[in-house]
């Protein structure tokens, strides 16, 4: 859910239904307001108006006018033209009834003056009645109102179709924040796609434009054009580098074959002969990695992938380098159960599999011990030397980086560099990762 949650799509969807949904909820108050709303000022203003001109006569004509009047309110309202709908009640201060429409004071209405809305039996039925409740000079006490059971079933049809109205724009409003979500995140994919297949070396790759002209059309065009300019650069560091390597490989093979020659000839300064040659091999060893690496970026190799037995290559280079780890009194078991499968360049990976073992033998002291493991997704190899530092792990795949425990150990610092290209052309990634002790090398295939 927390993944879901950190999508951005997802969040401006459910943001687009928010503002929706209160957008429909201003919309349907305005709408109460002009509707049911209105029909309770107007009976408010009515009830009010009756109450003022009772209390007007009170003052103005004493008990007497106001007992006519409220008999002359109750008579009109019982015509055969009346809506029968006003209530009227005058008690005196002991709320024994004087006149009016209601035999008893009722029980509902409290002894503090305003405002009330109850249910009283009219036709052998509850109807419910707005009242509002006076207390008049003499602490006569007044009750003027009006039935409003209409006005209740006008109110609960627009709440009802309120609430069925706003469960259907909440419906919209999800329905299109998914389309926009949707929409969105079909942009995002693509440039995922793109993006990961110019990370595994098809710098051929561009982003699809719609020549709709909006914001992704624009961005797209950006990123198209800054990967242009990174193509042009990187093919051209890669051709120098190339030419360099070629160029200088030549002279040095032609180089140690006439150091050969000499040594062969015999005479004064042999071992300085040997150490030359030893020298020069460094060097083309260097080049060829280069070169190698070169190769690798570029994805070439990708064409000859095809389903491979990770734990037969585990076994093989095991196999391999058994003898080098017993010379040094190093424990090296495997763990790699059959039926697993990967697709892959056999040759590749099975040199990332040397390195990684080249390495691990390297670095465990004597009476260490190495544990390669295969999984259905990854090669581990583990060992007890000394290990990184963390800061040391997050720059030892980089080209010619050797660490401290390194510098007084032969090699060119490009063998971790070569195993995170393999793994990068396989779509996968080299992580170096505490083995406490020691370290653990971990060749990941997505």
């Amino acid at each position: 859910m927390l993944k879901y949650w950190r999508s951005t799509s997802l969040r401006v969807a459910l943001l687009f239904a928010v503002l929706f949904t209160i957008g429909a909820g201003l919309l349907a108050g305005l709408l109460w307001w002009n509707t049911a709303g209105y029909l309770d000022r107007e009976t408010d203003a009515v009830i009010a108006a009756d109450t003022r001109a009772i209390g007007d006569r009170l003052r103005d004509f004493g008990l007497p006018g106001a007992i006519q009047m409220l008999q002359e309110r109750v008579a009109a309202d019982a015509g055969p033209n009346a809506d029968r709908r006003a209530i009227y009640l005058l008690t005196d201060p002991r709320l024994r009834p004087l006149a009016g429409n209601v035999d008893a004071w009722p029980l509902k209405i409290g002894a503090a003056p305003g405002w009330y809305e109850i249910e009283l039996v009219h036709r052998d039925k509850l109807h419910a009645t707005r009242m509002l409740h006076v207390v008049l000079p003499g602490s006569f006490q007044l009750l003027v109102g009006r039935d409003v059971q209409d006005r209740v079933q006008i109110r609960n049809l627009v709440l009802r179709s309120l609430a069925w109205s706003g469960l259907a724009m909440l419906a919209l409003a999800l329905a299109g924040g998914w389309l926009i979500r949707r929409a969105v995140l079909h942009r995002v994919e693509g440039i995922n796609r793109t993006a990961s297949a110019i990370r595994q070396g098809d710098l051929a790759q561009r982003l699809e434009q719609r020549d709709s002209d909006d914001e992704f059309d624009q961005l797209v065009a950006t990123i198209n054009h800054m990967l242009d300019q990174i193509q042009q650069l990187v093919e051209g560091v890669r051709n120098v580098s190339n030419a360099i390597a070629h160029d200088l490989r030549t002279p040095l093979a032609e180089t140690r074959a006439r150091l050969e020659s000499l040594l062969r000839q015999g005479g004064q300064g042999g071992e300085e002969i040997a150490a030359a040659i030893a020298d020069i091999d460094r060097l083309i060893g260097v080049f060829n990695a280069l070169l190698r690496l070169a190769e690798l970026d570029s994805g070439l190799r990708r064409a000859g992938f095809q389903p491979l037995d990770p734990a037969l290559l585990v076994e093989e280079a095991v196999e391999l380098y058994t003898p080098i780890a017993e010379a040094k009194g190093i424990d090296l078991e495997v763990e790699a159960p059959a039926g697993l499968s990967i697709t892959g360049d056999r040759q590749l990976l099975a040199q990332a599999i040397g390195n990684l073992l080249d390495n691990a033998i390297k670095y465990t002291p004597a009476g260490g011990r190495i544990m390669v493991r295969a999984t259905a997704d990854a090669i581990n190899v583990a060992d007890s030397g000394p290990g990184m530092s963390e800061a040391e792990r997050s720059r030892a795949t980089q080209r010619f980086y050797r660490g401290d425990a390194a510098r007084s150990a032969a090699g060119f610092g490009l063998g971790l560099s070569l195993v995170e290209a393999i793994a990068r052309l396989h779509g996968g990634a080299l992580s170096l990762e505490d083995n406490a002790p020691g370290l653990r090398a971990v060749l990941r295939f997505l």
